[in-house]
């Protein structure tokens, strides 16, 4: 059964201590980013086996569990029926498919659509992976899921916050898969400049000790694994680009994660801002009165985001 979610102020200072928030440093930030190791782009990983047994408890109503197998460990995912082409939604980090719970019915109401959400290892009902957090693992997983679900072709993603960074890598390496996406504050790679990287590095020495210190639960050794080789990986993905022809509407908050770091905030925005510029099947929404959590505070900017790119790319 997916663990009942902690609440938001609690959820947010847990995730700063690990430097797995993009502020790390500020008390406003909430979700995690991440970026792969030097080494290069993930490859696209193909699932080791594949079922569809239940799972853990749906987040909502009408909606099936299922898990599937992926590199020796169980992921748990769950597919509200519809019609295709398939609409999928990526938690930001630290949070598991219960984030999308009351998103998903609204969504389901107004597009019709066949939606599938799911949890990343070590998270909600999936199970957890030793090691550092590697996006190419977790770009491996999101297709695993996918492949599960039948959903390889044409599908609309909307990922937020740290899902932008695997929504970056998985649209590269699975060509075809992606018809478009709506990136909802998400982790883009113009943000982390050398100098912003430095900051966040220099600002959660300390933080990660204390979590460090802490007695070991699944939680803090997620947080853990995150916060690892955090300057090489975001180095690495600083150099990433998003597909040229691949249609994306970013929705910006309007606080960005950044509520108390006017130069942080600063640099998101502008980071949001040539994103959304650098190509011209790409825009940019801003989520009036929304804190970083805009699937949580502006839902309705989300569904008409996700209605938008349905038409346009259906």
């Amino acid at each position: 059964m997916t663990p009942r979610p902690l609440p938001r102020r609690s959820r947010r200072s847990a995730l700063l201590l690990a430097a797995t928030t993009l502020a790390l440093g500020t008390a406003t930030a909430c979700e995690a980013s991440h970026a792969p190791s030097a080494a290069g782009s993930p490859g696209a990983a193909a699932p080791s086996a594949a079922s569809s047994s239940t799972a853990g408890q749906a987040p909502t109503a009408g909606s099936d569990a299922r898990t599937v197998s992926n590199n020796g460990h169980r992921l748990a995912f769950h597919v509200t029926p519809g019609h295709l082409p398939a609409i999928v939604l990526d938690a930001g980090g630290g949070q598991d498919s219960s984030y999308w719970k009351d998103l998903v019915p609204a969504l389901a109401k107004e597009t019709g659509s066949e939606i599938i959400t799911y949890d990343r290892s070590g998270l909600g009902a999936s199970a957890e992976v030793a090691g550092p957090w590697r996006v190419d693992n977790a770009v491996s997983d999101l297709a695993a899921v996918l492949t599960a679900a039948g959903a390889t072709h044409n599908v609309v993603l909307a990922s937020h916050s740290e899902a932008g960074e695997i929504a970056t890598y998985f649209v590269r390496s699975h060509p075809g898969w992606v018809a478009g996406a709506v990136l909802i504050d998400a982790s883009l790679p113009d943000f982390y400049t050398d100098g912003e990287i430095d900051r966040v590095v220099a600002a959660n020495k300390d933080q990660i000790a204390a979590l460090a210190s802490r007695p070991s639960t699944p939680q803090t050794r997620q947080l853990l694994a995150v916060a690892q080789d955090y300057a090489a990986m975001h180095h690495a993905y600083h150099q990433v680009s998003w597909p040229q022809d691949l249609p994306a509407i970013v929705i910006a908050s309007a606080k960005t994660p950044f509520e108390t770091s006017e130069q942080d905030a600063q640099l998101w925005r502008d980071a949001q801002a040539a994103f959304a510029h650098a190509a011209p099947d790409r825009r940019l929404v801003v989520a009036d009165n929304s804190s970083h959590d805009i699937p949580l505070d502006r839902p309705d900017i989300v569904i008409r985001s996700i209605h938008d790119m349905l038409a346009k790319t259906g």
